[in-house]
């Protein structure tokens, strides 16, 4: 593809502006953000003018209709995919949109299937899988288990505490005040959500939980299913095609400042130890560890390699730009998002099924609205400071 990607951008919100158009403003040798559409009209045209996008529409139809794009980056709330993303399948031949790839697996079935129908190839925003710190994780995995030198892969376990994914990032945000548009929202299958309990439980996973899911079977490289529920929501274990066994702790504990997510890839002589950056952090990598011991051939061996200064969202947009060009398929598809789906589901109906379940859903919704509570003050207060 000769010249610059076109790229074209369906949202100006929270993540479209701080995760996603800054990113692609900074790969400006790469790509050229040609148009918006936002129906917010102050908010599109500040955020316009900021990051020199050259034309506006009120909404994705006009932005269709008007213009020949590469691609599409639609940062639109996962509740809204079913119904916008059937339209912008038919339009575009390459599509990003913020993960997860909708609320139910159903709905997840279905829109990968009008993916694969519409010809549009569908890259999801699981910005760990770009991360430079995960590609060298698994870089490293895979040349482990390709040479057996450090011996077979034991476990993986990941740890997703709660804590400050933002990094200060809202600082820069372009908030006019001005009220959103009501978009139709997708309504969960009865037989999975058949009470409000069920149905946060479900939103929980769809959104957040898909992140550690997904980022496992990356390192793992290959399917897995669900073995253990918790009745908190805050441990689940599962068991890889060809055995593996792994975990995944959601929330043990609390962290105010930065994030402290964990992942380790353990083998018999050896480990990978990632802690992935904060998705809005902005020229900051995770950071890898590595463990070799090989025994009496040779020296005991940990190391933390260098990293380049590139942040998930910067690498995630370059990520998409290749995808465009069809120089590589994308880290992640709508087949996959809606295997995620599925695995949330199992999830879902394995907790739900549990004694305490409602009880425990309620206790959770209740810590949770009090931590984005205390996460919206301090982000007030920041605000203020600067």
């Amino acid at each position: 593809m000769p010249g610059k990607v076109r790229i074209g951008f369906v949202g100006a919100g929270f993540m479209g502006q701080l995760a996603h158009i800054r990113s692609y403003a900074l790969l400006h040798d790469e790509c050229e953000v040609v148009a918006l559409a936002e129906p917010r009209k102050q908010t599109a045209k500040l955020v316009a003018a900021r990051y020199g996008i050259g034309r506006v529409y009120r909404d994705h139809r006009e932005l269709l209709e008007s213009e020949k794009l590469d691609g599409i980056v639609a940062s639109q709330h996962f509740t809204h995919h079913a119904a916008l993303l059937p339209d912008l399948y038919a339009g575009v031949a390459h599509l990003f949109t913020e993960k997860p790839l909708a609320l139910g697996p159903s709905t997840g079935d279905r829109l990968a299937s009008l993916a694969r129908e519409a010809g549009c190839i569908h890259m999801l925003g699981y910005h760990r899988r770009s991360d430079p710190a995960t590609r060298e994780a698994k870089r490293t995995v895979d040349a482990w288990k390709a040479s057996g030198e450090l011996g077979a892969l034991r476990y993986v376990r990941i740890c997703f505490p709660s804590g400050d994914w933002i990094a200060n990032a809202d600082a820069a945000l372009i908030d006019t005040g001005e009220e959103r548009p009501a978009l139709p929202a997708e309504d969960p299958a009865a037989e999975l959500a058949p009470d409000e309990e069920s149905r946060f439980a479900l939103w929980a996973g769809a959104n957040e939980l898909v992140h550690p899911l997904n980022l496992l079977r990356h390192l793992l490289g290959e399917s897995y299913r669900l073995a253990f529920a918790h009745v908190s929501g805050r441990l689940y274990a599962f068991e890889s095609d060809s055995g593996v066994p792994a975990t995944v702790e959601v929330a043990p504990y609390r962290v105010t400042v930065g994030i402290d997510e964990e992942v380790l890839v353990a083998f018999e002589r050896g480990y990978v130890r990632l802690r992935p950056a904060p998705a809005l952090a902005i020229n900051r990598p995770g950071t890898l560890e590595i463990y070799r011991d090989p025994g009496a051939e040779g020296a005991v061996e940990r190391i933390s390699p260098p990293l380049p200064w590139i942040d998930p969202m910067r690498a995630q947009a370059a990520d998409f730009i290749r995808v465009c060009r069809g120089e590589a398929p994308p880290p992640t598809d709508a087949a996959e998002g809606a295997e995620d789906l599925h695995l949330v589901g199992d999830i879902v109906r394995a907790r739900m099924a549990l004694p305490g379940a409602h009880e425990a859903v309620r206790a959770e919704r209740a810590e949770r609205g009090r931590v984005w509570e205390e996460r919206l003050r301090a982000m007030a207060a920041n605000a203020q400071a600067s």
